[in-house]
C-alpha cells in the first residue's frame, strides 16, 4: 500500500495533502507565503519562497502521518497565470509576477490590437487581461529589456516546483490555457498568437498530460522533501482544474461553486465552448478531452470580510462571522430592497470592468446590520449567478452545483446559493481543494485508477445537499433583476469616477 501526495502553490499558502488508496486524507500540512507589493497594483512573490514553503509543507505532512504508507507519486497545483521567467542555467531572473498584478493594462491593448477579438477567439479563446501570463511576458520586454534577453524558459509555477524536484521542464493544458498562448482546441502551444506577438516558442516548456508522469523526484529534492528518490511526479493541474477534480467535477452536468476571498463558478463541458464575447474563461480541463468554462468573481469572501471589518470599531475584537450570518439569516430575502454590488476590486466575469466598484443601493431607515449582511451574501451569490447564466446561455446544463470554500461551511449560504441557481448544492468529502485534486491525478498517473472519473467516484462522497426552495427562489429571481440592472446604468459613471 501506499499513499498519494498533492502539492498546490497558493498565492498565501503552499499546501501538502497526503491521501491514501481509499482516498482518505491522511495528513495535511500548510506553510504560509507572502506577497510583495513594490508598486501600486503589483504583485510579486520569489520563487524561491514557493520552493522553501513546499519542502516544509511537505516535511510537515510527514511528518502527521509518521508510520503510514510511504509516498507513491506525487501531483502537483499552483496559481494560475504567474510568470517566472528562468535563464539558461535554470535560475530565476527576476520575482515572478503573479496572476492579480495589473500593471499589464498596455500590453492588453497592445493584444488586442495585434490580433483582434476575432483572433483570441479563434487562437485561444479568452480576452486579453491583464492577469494572462503572455501580458506579463510582453511587459518585461518592454520595461526590462536586460531581463528578457536572459530569458530561456518562461514556466508557471507548479511547473517551477516541478523543475525543482525532478529537472524536468513541462506544462500541461490547464495551466497552458490560462497563458493567452495556447490553442485549447488543439491542446497545443498556439503558434499564429507566439508569431503574431513575436515570442520565441522554445521559450515554452513541452506539453504533458495532466495524469502522466512528467519526471522523478531527484535524489537532491528527495533529501530536502523527506523523500526517497525516484518517486514519480505528474503533470498535475492549474488551481481552479484541481479543484474542480478534488470537489469531484469531472464531467458535464456539475459546477463547482467556490466562496473564498475570491468566487470561481467552473462547469466541465464536451467540447471548448467559447463565448462570442469572451464573457467567460474557456480552458482546457486536467481531464483529457475535457475543457471547462469559468466565471471569476473577484472579491467574494472578501466582500463580507471588508463589511466585517468596516462594522467593527478601531481596536474592538470583530464579529464572529457565524453571528453575522445568523443576523442576515433573520432578515428577509432579497434584504428589504438593499441591492449591493461585490466590485470592490473590479469585477471580471462577465464586465471585465477594473473600474467598477461596491455599491450598497436602496438604503433606507429601516435597514439594520442584518441587512446590510444579508445584502453582501445576496450580491456574492448574484455575481456568481451571473457566471452560471453565461454557462446555461452557451448550451451547458447544469443538475447539480457543488460547494467549496469557505462559504461552504455556512448551511445558510449553501442554501442560498440553491435557491438562487435553482439547482441542488452539496458539499462531498473526503477533501476538496486543489491539492486533493493533485493527489487524484498522482493516484492517476501510475494507474491506481484508469482514469479521473474513476479515482473521483472510488474517492469521493456527498455529505451534505441543499434543495432549492421554489417560493424563495420567487423572491430571488426579483431582487436579481434588480441587482443585474444596477450596473448598467452606473458603467458610465465608473468609468468617469476612475478618470477623474
Amino acid at each position: 500500500m501506499g499513499s498519494f501526495l498533492g502539492i498546490d502553490v497558493g498565492t498565501t499558502a503552499v499546501k501538502a495533502v497526503l491521501v491514501a488508496e481509499n482516498g482518505r486524507v491522511l495528513a495535511d500540512s500548510d506553510a504560509p507565503l507572502k506577497v510583495d507589493v513594490p508598486r501600486p497594483g503589483w504583485s510579486e512573490q520569489n520563487p524561491s519562497e514557493w520552493w522553501d514553503a513546499v519542502v516544509a509543507a511537505v516535511r510537515g505532512a510527514l511528518k502527521q502521518a509518521r508510520g503510514r504508507p510511504g509516498v507513491t507519486s506525487i501531483g502537483l497545483s499552483g496559481q494560475m497565470h504567474s510568470l517566472v521567467a528562468l535563464d539558461g542555467e535554470g535560475s530565476v531572473i527576476r520575482p515572478a509576477i503573479l496572476w492579480n498584478d495589473v500593471r499589464t493594462t498596455a500590453q492588453c491593448r497592445y493584444i488586442q490590437e495585434r490580433v483582434g477579438q476575432a483572433g483570441l477567439r479563434r487562437l485561444v479563446g479568452n480576452p486579453a487581461l491583464e492577469g494572462f501570463t503572455a501580458t506579463k511576458l510582453l511587459w518585461l520586454r518592454e520595461h526590462e529589456r536586460a531581463n528578457f534577453r536572459r530569458l530561456r524558459t518562461a514556466l508557471l509555477p507548479k511547473d517551477y516546483i516541478r523543475f525543482r524536484l525532478t529537472g524536468s521542464l513541462a506544462c500541461e493544458p490547464s495551466d497552458a490555457a490560462a497563458t493567452l498562448l495556447f490553442d485549447i482546441r488543439r491542446s497545443q502551444w498556439s503558434a499564429e498568437m507566439l508569431a503574431a506577438l513575436d515570442i520565441e516558442p522554445a521559450i515554452l516548456p513541452r506539453i504533458v498530460g495532466s495524469g502522466d508522469v512528467a519526471g522523478e523526484l531527484s535524489a537532491e529534492a528527495a533529501a530536502s522533501c523527506g523523500l526517497p528518490a525516484g518517486v514519480p511526479v505528474v503533470g498535475g493541474a492549474a488551481d481552479n482544474a484541481a479543484g474542480a477534480i478534488g470537489a469531484g467535477a469531472v464531467a458535464p452536468g456539475n459546477v463547482v461553486a467556490s466562496i473564498g476571498t475570491s468566487g470561481t463558478v467552473v462547469a466541465p463541458t464536451p467540447r471548448p465552448l467559447v463565448d462570442p464575447r469572451m464573457r467567460i474563461h474557456a480552458m482546457n480541463h486536467a481531464v483529457p478531452d475535457s475543457w471547462y468554462l469559468m466565471g471569476v468573481v473577484l472579491s467574494a469572501g472578501a466582500a463580507l470580510g471588508w463589511l466585517r471589518r468596516s462594522l467593527s470599531a478601531r481596536g474592538a475584537a470583530l464579529p464572529e462571522y457565524s453571528d453575522l450570518l445568523a443576523e442576515a439569516e433573520r432578515a428577509p430575502a432579497g434584504s428589504s430592497g438593499l441591492t449591493f454590488l461585490p466590485y470592490l476590486t473590479g469585477e471580471r466575469t462577465p464586465h471585465a470592468d477594473a473600474d467598477a466598484r461596491g455599491v450598497f443601493y436602496g438604503l433606507h431607515a429601516g435597514h439594520e446590520r442584518g441587512h446590510l449582511v444579508r445584502a453582501v451574501v445576496e450580491g456574492v451569490t448574484f455575481a456568481l449567478r451571473d457566471s452560471l447564466e453565461l454557462i446555461r446561455g452557451l448550451g451547458a446544463s447544469p443538475v447539480l452545483a457543488t460547494a467549496v470554500g469557505g462559504g461552504a461551511r455556512s448551511t445558510f449560504w449553501r442554501q442560498m446559493q440553491a435557491d438562487v441557481y435553482r439547482l441542488p448544492v452539496v458539499t462531498v468529502g473526503p477533501g476538496t481543494g486543489a491539492a486533493y485534486g493533485a493527489a487524484m491525478l498522482a493516484a492517476v498517473g501510475v494507474r491506481e485508477f484508469e482514469s479521473v472519473g474513476d479515482a473521483s467516484r472510488e474517492w469521493q462522497r456527498q455529505i451534505t445537499i441543499q434543495e432549492p426552495e421554489m417560493n424563495r427562489a420567487e423572491q430571488y429571481e426579483t431582487a436579481y433583476r434588480r441587482y443585474r440592472n444596477l450596473y448598467p446604468r452606473l458603467r458610465g459613471f465608473f468609468r468617469e469616477t476612475a478618470r477623474a
